[in-house]
């Protein structure tokens, strides 16, 4: 079972040669001779370097390398187990190790080093929520942040084989880097139930945490080894005895309980030593699942159960898919005795976890569990046995019931959770305000990206900040993307509405006209406008505009609905589309018209309808349905008079799907790409572009760009402008009018 290193000596210093060798059972001499490569490069990549132990830097690469194969892991785990410190530690390059051991390899040790970038873990003896918070965001990140299960694995052994030699370390720091370990690893063994590091962390965490009842403990369990072993030995055989009197064949060992795991039993309990029941313990290993349940029967025939203390985790497996049968008796001589009873094959899984299946994966055979226990192990997992209180409970739960969280790093290592799709503005305003109002600039892993980047798991972002200025008012433009969190986007509109009151006339006077001339809206009066949004004075209407308290989806309503049926001058003008063909499809299914049922409709040339644009009327014609128009269409207003009994009442309908050709125009500065990323643009936003034709100005260097895109609505009309606006180049988009 597990056995706790409590120093690692001149005597442990592994020769790889025979440690190949020792590992060879199993592996193809290819395999062998890929695990010797990286030997070979570990231990040249690390020439020189020693730990604070003296020992050679390569013997602790070595060591990590033993405990995975241990575990039997594969030869790529294996391989770069040795090689997981050579990015961090040593010239190597990224590109020398995939050309030399392939991408596989590579991208492992690339994952062990992002891991080590997440700074230390700090909690104390009494844990603030906050810290709390960030155990729990720092566990979900080691495994959100990587691809591939191995790198956990990995990291994994690297922290027990630190473990073992932490005693070569000041007290100060041995004491920190347990607790790291008791708060962060052992929880991340459990997940993967790997029983045997979990252990291991958990009792020399202990050890240098609370030295002194470590101490008492183990005396406690020393001081009666001798009896309990010979105690235990003749359980054992009894056991075994009988059940192969009623034709079961099975293994009985006796099970040490580890110290870490004693104490706790006895402080949530609180009960002395004598009252646990499992420090006396036997383990029944059997060949059918059938077996287990008669071994659990003959168990209790033999010695009485203690009520409350039987746990069938077979039919309801943890969490981590750990199964076995657990029953406390009364045992001979009256001593209290813990029996588990599983299968062979439930044993390795208990003992190695998800690393028990790593074999199956370059073998002919197929492990059923091994992709159930993978997709376990992707999701969020619940953390609900490391809790010691109800309160910290359901915090943990309302965390996981937000799933679509993402964990980035600051420049220092600490982790950041931010909501799925954040981008750096929301980054830079979680950590501070200011930080937030100055950035003007951003780099995700070194490299430059753009504001409306979206955070990935494990990416490390740094701000780039100006010495003085605000926010963008794109930041808070709805169709950019630009800010995920109401947060961010409440600190930059707090930031306009306290501006200059000047500022914000200018910029919202500037925000106003550029909308109603991308719409092609022209002589819209602003007082009306200010009405309709409840606002006396023109200036004020202005001012919330460039605060932002008025945004631009909810101005194009306002325009749209209330203010182009009563401006016919403003109607005039916008009626003067480029004359098209009308669109292939029907729009009877798109139009509703009052008190009949489907007519064949048909959108009218004149003033080209879109929907949000105003109030429609339809005109029935002779043999060709209804024609629709807006209503303040010159032609309705004289048919009005002509034939007032030929007009009918329409809306528009509701069905999704429906759309409407409006013609746009695209002033930029030409350069190779651009219609290239003017598509790309109407593409992601799911518009279907109907027309397109570029006509360019060589001399001045400009293009003007014509398209007819099919609209679904005014709101998405509105949106695709503002995007396109903001390519390189772009001078001016509007409607074409």
């Amino acid at each position: 079972m597990v056995a706790v290193k409590s120093e690692i000596t001149t005597e442990d210093a592994i020769q790889f040669e025979s440690w190949l060798q020792s590992i060879s059972g199993g592996r193809s001499n290819s395999e062998i001779e890929f695990i010797r490569r990286a030997c070979e490069v570990a231990q040249q990549a690390h020439h020189g370097q020693t730990r604070a132990s003296g020992e050679p830097y390569f013997q602790h690469s070595l060591s990590v390398a033993n405990i995975l194969a241990d575990l039997r892991l594969d030869y790529e785990t294996i391989a770069a187990a040795l090689l997981h410190d050579v990015l961090e530690d040593t010239p190597v390059t990224y590109q020398e190790l995939e050309a030399e051991f392939g991408t596989s390899v590579a991208q492992l040790v690339d994952g062990v080093t992002k891991m080590s970038q997440i700074q230390e873990y700090r909690g104390q003896s009494k844990k603030s929520k906050k810290e709390q918070a960030q155990a729990e965001s720092l566990r979900k990140m080691f495994l959100a942040m990587v691809d591939d299960v191995r790198v956990v694995l990995i990291k994994l052994a690297d922290r027990t084989h630190n473990m073992r030699t932490l005693h070569h370390l000041p007290e100060q720091k041995r004491k920190r880097i347990a607790r790291e370990t008791l708060e962060i690893f052992a929880p991340l063994a459990n997940r993967l139930g790997i029983w045997q590091i979990k252990w291991e962390l958990e009792d020399l965490s202990f050890r240098y945490m609370e030295p002194e009842l470590y101490k008492q403990i183990a005396q406690l369990v020393d001081e009666r080894r001798i009896n309990r072993e010979r105690y235990i030995n003749e359980v054992a055989e009894t056991l075994k005895t009988e059940l192969l009197n009623r034709g079961i064949d099975a293994d009985v060992t006796g099970r040490p309980k580890h110290i870490y795991s004693i104490w706790r039993k006895m402080r949530r309990k609180g009960v002395d030593f004598d009252q646990i029941y499992d420090v006396r313990a036997v383990r029944v290993l059997v060949l059918e699942l059938a077996d287990c349940y008669a071994s659990l029967g003959i168990v209790h025939t033999l010695w009485r159960p203690i009520p409350g203390e039987f746990d069938d985790y077979i039919a309801a497996p943890k969490d981590n898919l750990y199964r076995s049968l657990h029953t406390a008796v009364i045992g001979p001589g009256g001593k209290n005795l813990e029996v588990q009873i599983r299968t062979f094959e439930m044993h390795q899984e208990a003992e190695l976890g998800v690393a028990a299946h790593w074999r199956y994966k370059e073998g002919a055979k197929s492990d059923p569990s091994f992709d159930r226990k993978i997709n376990w192990l992707r999701s969020l997992m619940e953390w609900k046995e490391d809790v010691s209180d109800a309160g910290e409970f359901i915090d943990q739960v309302k965390a996981e019931v937000f799933q679509d969280r993402v964990h980035v790093l600051t420049p220092d290592g600490d982790v950041v959770d931010l909501p799925f799709g954040s981008t750096p503005i929301d980054f830079a305003y979680h950590i501070h305000t200011e930080v937030g109002h100055r950035c003007r600039g951003a780099k995700v892993n070194g490299r430059i990206v753009p504001l409306n980047y979206q955070l990935k798991n494990g990416d490390q972002v740094e701000i780039l900040t100006a010495k003085r200025g605000g926010p963008s008012r794109d930041w808070i433009n709805p169709h950019l993307n630009y800010i995920k969190t109401s947060r961010a986007r409440s600190k930059v509109r707090y930031w306009f509405k306290y501006q200059n009151f000047e500022k914000n006339l200018s910029d919202g006077r500037f925000i106003l006209e550029r909308e109603i001339r991308r719409l092609g809206i022209p002589g819209i009066s602003f007082e009306k406008l200010a009405h309709a949004f409840k606002y006396d004075r023109v200036d004020d209407f202005l001012a919330a505009i460039g605060r932002n308290d008025i945004s631009t989806p909810q101005m194009v309503n306002v325009i749209n609905s209330v203010i182009v049926a009563d401006e016919p001058h403003a109607a005039e003008e916008w009626r003067n589309l480029i004359s098209l063909p009308a669109p292939s499809q029907k729009m009877s299914t798109g139009i509703h018209v009052q008190g009949v049922g489907n007519l064949l409709t048909n959108l009218a040339q004149c003033c080209r309808p879109v929907p949000g644009d105003t109030e429609i009327l339809g005109y029935i014609t002779r043999g060709r349905g209804v024609t629709i128009h807006r209503g303040d269409c010159p032609n309705v207003l004289r048919l009005r008079e002509k034939a007032p009994e030929r007009l009918i009442k329409v809306d528009w309908g509701t069905e999704e799907g429906t759309t409407y050709p409006v013609d746009i125009q695209v002033e930029a500065f030409d350069r190779p790409g651009l219609l290239h990323d003017i598509t790309s643009v109407v593409a992601n936003e799911k518009i279907n572009l109907a027309t397109v034709n570029v006509v360019t100005k060589k001399q001045e260097s400009k293009a003007n760009i014509f398209a007819t895109l099919d609209i679904a609505n005014i709101d998405q009309l509105s949106r695709v402008l503002a995007i396109i606006e903001q390519l390189p180049n772009v001078i001016e988009v509007r409607r074409r009018t």
